[in-house]
């Protein structure tokens, strides 16, 4: 499901904070498919990745924002016809992508929309609350359109890792 190496990645790191791209040290991307169970997928992908990297202490936190990222995407950023996601829909991908002391987690879906953040003061409402997490969980977090041959838009989250000593 995943795949490894930095070329690919190159479109996503425009709009990423200031960090050297020749010094990403991994990336791992995978396609989700466009139904819920991919949260799921996404979960899994996102463990067996950081455990990888040897960074899987990271993971509660990180595996709370690639949820609501993708979460998000599928909900908000996949075109519907009478209230069912389209069949032939680019998938939803999630990219990680490590430096020595960062890690961003990126989700890129096919919708141009703006991620809207809603009011975190409403703490009963069932839904609404995702963008509020991850600017809860991660040290920051942003989003930009994507050009070129990519269609649509990427939602990042970017955590501080502690440095090897």
């Amino acid at each position: 499901m995943g795949t490894n190496g930095s070329t690919m990645l190159e479109p996503l790191r425009q709009g990423l904070p200031p960090l050297d791209p020749a010094a990403v040290s991994n990336a791992a991307s995978c396609a989700l498919p466009a139904r819920y169970e991919a949260v799921r997928e996404a979960r899994q992908f996102t463990r067996r990745t950081l455990d990888q990297w040897d960074i899987g202490d990271r993971f509660d936190d990180v595996c709370l924002v690639v949820s609501e990222l993708v979460t998000n995407a599928l909900r908000h950023g996949l075109p519907t016809s009478n209230g069912h996601t389209a069949e032939h829909v680019p998938p939803v991908r999630l990219h990680l992508m490590r430096w020595t002391e960062r890690l961003v987690c990126a989700v890129r879906d096919p919708s141009h929309d703006s991620p809207v953040a809603r009011d975190s003061d409403d703490f009963s409402a069932e839904s609404g609350r995702g963008l509020f997490l991850v600017d809860s969980f991660a040290d920051g977090w942003g989003w930009h359109p994507l050009a070129g041959t990519l269609n649509g838009k990427v939602v990042w989250a970017l955590f501080r890792l502690q440095s090897a000593e």
